[in-house]
């Protein structure tokens, strides 16, 4: 019974991307000019998450600590693995039967090896690399279960995610310039 009543929260969330690498800065994919990159780079993710607070100052905000494997496919260099550790922010609109949910994470972001676009982002500087980078996560998505009306699928959302890798102007490592950003599409379940 005590075990049924941890779970019963859905305290836990697990996600799952796939996505493609752009070309844009972080602002202008919000303003809908998606640019391609001189080579189809591609990701593949996996995150996992933990509630941390619901409903953050009494507003529809639920706040997570998550943490991400993903694996970069690249074209000259070694393929790389990335390491996430950060906090999500989840505000929730619920209407029609339904729930959106719009969020934003800020963490840090850990490769195995330098990423390609960000090589192009810079022009291959070598001083404006760096394996570790501030992470931003943003994203938008809906209940899968709830559109369906099937309550065993409640919890589960689909949605659009921007995994973005920077130095945020210098700040972190010294990375003025050189950032990716990859536009992904997820399924993410809560448990």
């Amino acid at each position: 019974m005590f075990a049924a009543s941890i779970f019963a929260k859905d305290d836990y969330s697990f996600r799952v991307a796939y996505g493609k690498a752009t070309a844009s800065d972080f602002s202008e994919i919000f303003g809908g000019d998606i640019k391609k990159t001189r080579v189809d780079y591609n990701v593949a993710a996996l995150d996992a998450g933990y509630l941390y607070d619901e409903e953050l100052l009494g507003l529809p905000i639920d706040t997570y600590l998550k943490a991400g494997l993903a694996y970069y496919e690249q074209d000259v260099r070694k393929d790389s693995y990335e390491f996430t550790l950060y906090f999500k922010l989840y505000y929730n609109l619920d209407f029609l039967d339904n729930r959106i949910r719009i969020a934003l994470g800020e963490g840090i972001s850990y490769t195995t090896n330098y990423l390609e676009p960000e090589y192009d982002e810079a022009e291959m500087d070598k001083d404006n690399h760096s394996k570790v980078l501030n992470y931003l996560d943003f994203s938008i998505d809906f209940d899968f279960g709830k559109l369906i009306k099937e309550e065993s699928l409640h919890g589960t959302n689909i949605g659009w995610a921007i995994k973005h890798r920077s130095g945020v102007f210098g700040a972190v490592n010294s990375v003025k310039e050189g950032g990716a950003n990859y536009n992904t599409i997820y399924i993410e379940k809560n448990f």
